[in-house]
């Protein structure tokens, strides 16, 4: 492995540990948001990242986070890009980050975001999170975020958000 190689690879595992300010389980890398990390010709690591929608009001703390955890393992100079270039997907989730999420009590997105958008209607049958039970109820299109809906399973009675496709 050459120096560039070894030093992509030592920012790859970095961003693994910086988490989302909203789902603190789910990492950058877990969520899909980072598009790439290079070294460019001035020597300055370039990290892509696409927030999981333009407005986010959590893209201006990732990018200083991001730009923090490099340099505190003496990574510089460091550039955070964000990329609107492609618009975030629940498809980008990383199948670990997925399960993280139901550990953490959000049901992850079911299948494909092409073929369950959010112009799909929401369901009842959704596997509950706690219980595992797909004998759920849809309460709520949208729960504390619009990227999630709230569901309560009917044997455990416990309500859960899930976290749409989109």
């Amino acid at each position: 492995m050459n120096r560039i190689q070894h030093v992509e690879q030592q920012c790859w595992d970095i961003l693994q540990q910086v988490c989302d300010p909203e789902i603190p389980v789910l990492s950058v890398l877990d969520l899909g948001m980072i598009r790439g990390v290079e070294l460019n010709a001035i020597q300055e690591v370039v990290v892509r990242l696409t927030p999981t929608y333009s407005g986010c009001p959590a893209t201006d703390l990732l990018k200083a986070e991001i730009e923090t955890a490099l340099m505190a393992h003496d990574i510089h100079p460091v550039k955070v890009v964000v990329d609107l270039s492609e618009i975030w997907t629940t498809d980008w989730m990383t199948d670990s980050g997925k399960e993280k999420l139901r550990a953490y009590g959000i049901a992850p997105p079911q299948g494909s975001a092409q073929l369950c958008g959010t112009h799909v209607a929401l369901q009842d049958g959704v596997p509950c999170p706690c219980c595992n039970s797909q004998h759920t109820q849809l309460l709520s299109e949208f729960s504390s975020t619009a990227c999630k809906a709230l569901y309560r399973c009917q044997d455990c009675l416990e309500p859960f958000d899930y976290f749409k496709c989109i």
